[in-house]
């Protein structure tokens, strides 16, 4: 019982006394599992744990070979979480990242370095991963033209924002999967520019596409960005029940019986009326 009393006492002193001799030692839990996420040059590092109330982040930025830069909006911050996007002043540079872990706001510390973390190093050019594009869909006989939106990028040219083309130029392609509807056999064919034709499809078969970016002049595994959802042709050949659902049919049955029951009582009513009023008027007569 004294044994479990003094351990008792013991993770007491521990849970209550720690954090205050950590802060005023000056020391600071690292930062864990430092990694980069990134979609069309919008780039943002992120990490564990989520900080207490007695540390921060930091963090800073350098070219490989360069001076390191802080990120004013990462500078004792509580977030695991820091964009990048405008940073990366060069796109075909390569990075690497240091998370330090430091006082909060306000905060002073004796140590003249803090503990840090370094990241993996990290291209935009070769290691941002690629959007699905937008793209529009004109059938004609035998062919079909895809007109692909070349997607915007988090980089900043005066006032607007680059494009992939703007950035790859000739090395952006476009790899066009398609199919026949309701089939399960597929082809790809790649494509240098944003305008695509696809020819050698069967007159009057409805076909669906899928677009992606393709940048063969990556690393095997980089090279294929994601897939858009698929577009499909009307079917020239379908026939109404393939184009209208089975509700939609028996609907429109129900109301045409509708209608012609109520086109014939009006007919009948009618005829009636007449035969009843040219009885009458020869009875007048007679």
């Amino acid at each position: 019982m004294a044994t479990t009393r003094i351990e008792a006492g013991f993770y007491f002193l521990y849970f209550s006394f720690f954090p205050m001799l950590l802060s005023a030692s000056g020391s600071y839990p690292q930062a864990q599992n430092v990694t980069w996420k990134s979609t069309n040059f919008k780039t943002v590092l992120v990490w564990e744990p989520k900080p207490s109330a007695d540390y921060s982040y930091t963090v800073e930025l350098s070219p490989v070979g360069g001076n390191a830069q802080r990120i004013t909006n990462c500078i004792r911050s509580s977030q695991t979480m820091c964009d990048l996007s405008t940073a990366m002043t060069d796109p075909k540079a390569c990075y690497v990242a240091d998370v330090l872990s430091q006082p909060p706001q306000g905060a002073t510390s004796e140590l003249s370095e803090f503990p840090h973390k370094t990241s993996p190093k990290f291209c935009p050019y070769d290691d941002t991963e690629l959007d699905r594009p937008k793209f529009t869909l004109e059938v004609s006989e035998g062919s079909a033209t895809l007109n692909v939106t070349d997607s915007p990028t988090a980089i900043a040219n005066g006032t607007h924002l680059q494009t992939l083309r703007d950035i790859f130029s000739e090395r952006l392609h476009y790899r066009v999967t398609y199919w026949k509807n309701k089939s399960t056999g597929k082809k790809t064919s790649n494509y240098k520019t944003s305008m695509i034709k696809v020819t050698g499809l069967d007159h009057g078969e409805s076909y669906c596409f899928q677009v992606q970016a393709y940048i063969p002049s990556r690393t095997y595994g980089k090279q294929l960005g994601d897939l858009s959802p698929p577009q499909c042709s009307k079917d020239e050949n379908q026939t109404i029940i393939e184009v209208y659902s089975p509700a939609v049919i028996i609907s429109a049955i129900i109301l045409i019986l509708l209608l012609t029951g109520i086109i014939i009582t009006v007919t009948v009513v009618c005829c009636k009326r007449k035969k009843k009023a040219a009885n009458g008027e020869k009875k007048g007569v007679v």
